[in-house]
């Protein structure tokens, strides 16, 4: 029987797959990253520690809920409860809380329920909310006498400083893999004109609002970003968009006798040809074609030489999908995509005007179909 959560081919008939993520955007190259990544991350923090306290100590020198803290920080590390704050400040604070509710409740059932309880509460108004923090209390009140031995010292060695050489090695890993760790969503589209008025591609389609409205209606914690969500709900859009009206590619509505510059021209030369040919954007050349850059008359405005003032380039091939230019051509920056081979040579350049363009014509095709 076929996995329901894949969906059936076009044709109507199940699919097989070898790996099905249970998080939405896992892929089985990610998870092998993380099974490696959590490998070496635990086997050194536990030698490191081991290093500093010995080998032949009787105290813990590395808690269980670090292997919890690894699963979140090298499986899913675009996640709030995954970030710096939340592995450390709720590791620690939960440890702490556990530590504390055992001096002062004698049962170690209702001292267990009691410290869990407590480090959900704490690390939520703390903003560090990680549930390895609940294991983190828990161990405190029933870790027995290894835990007791450090007394006061347990939320912070070896605790603190499990998850933060834990933290620095995730870091590391994730700096090397390429990785956006620490996780930080990206801000919303801005207007570039400085005014109040919403960025372009924001004036259509859903509002932040409504994704606030969404969430309250949905009444259930999701562990994803606001921000990650609305951005991923705005690409859902453009998604949706290429797939209903992908037929029409960057060649079919680029302009191709493009007007541009040599990298070794004078940046009055370059003023001229904007002024003459009425563009914003002119692309740079180097002696064999390729694209080096572009300027426009911003770069230009008090510039005597080009070197210096060359911006970088949307670029595009030419067989891509027209409308994926569209979160770029409305972002306020960008006012034109150099459309460029393999080899960075110039083909074309599509413009504001052009998408427009096109995008009217599909509007007039999808009308005229349906009349």
């Amino acid at each position: 029987m076929s996995n329901p959560s894949i969906p059936p081919d076009q044709g109507g008939r199940p699919r097989f797959r070898l790996f099905v993520p249970i998080l939405a955007g896992a892929t089985l190259r990610e998870r092998m990253f993380a099974c490696l990544a959590a490998l070496v991350g635990i086997t050194l923090t536990g030698m490191i520690c081991g290093y500093l306290f010995g080998q032949g100590m009787h105290l813990p020198m590395m808690v269980a809920p670090m292997g919890a803290s690894a699963v979140l920080l090298f499986a899913v590390p675009a996640s709030p409860l995954a970030q710096p704050w939340p592995i450390i400040g709720g590791n620690t604070i939960s440890a702490l809380i556990g530590v504390l509710t055992s001096r002062f409740i004698h049962d170690p059932m209702i001292a267990a329920g009691v410290a869990v309880s407590l480090a959900i509460g704490v690390m939520s108004f703390a903003r560090c909310l990680h549930p390895p923090g609940g294991a983190a209390a828990l161990t405190a009140v029933l870790g027995g006498p290894a835990v007791a031995s450090w007394g006061l010292l347990f939320p912070f060695v070896p605790v603190a400083l499990n998850s933060c050489i834990l933290l620095a090695l995730g870091i590391v890993f994730h700096k090397l893999a390429k990785r956006n760790y620490p996780h930080v969503a990206l801000p919303a589209p801005a207007n570039m004109h400085h005014t109040v008025d919403p960025p372009p591609a924001m004036r259509v389609g859903f509002r932040e609002e409504d994704v606030d409205a969404a969430l309250a209606a949905f009444d259930e914690s999701l562990d994803i970003d606001r921000d990650d969500l609305s951005r991923l709900l705005r690409r859902v859009e453009v998604e949706a968009a290429l797939r209903t009206n992908g037929a029409i590619n960057c060649a079919d509505i680029m302009s191709r006798d493009v007007i541009a510059v040599g990298e070794k021209a004078t940046a009055e030369a370059a003023r001229a040809l904007l002024l003459k040919h009425n563009v914003r954007t002119l692309p740079v050349k180097d002696g064999d074609g390729r694209l080096v850059g572009t300027v426009g008359l911003r770069e230009l405005a008090e510039a005597e030489h080009l070197a210096g003032h060359i911006a970088s380039a949307a670029t595009a091939r030419p067989d891509a999908p027209a409308l994926a230019l569209l979160p770029i051509l409305t972002d306020g920056r960008t006012h034109a995509v150099v459309v460029v081979d393999d080899a960075r040579h110039v083909l074309g350049l599509i413009s504001q005007t052009d998408l427009l363009g096109a995008m009217a014509h599909m509007v007039a095709e999808r009308k005229t179909a349906a009349a």
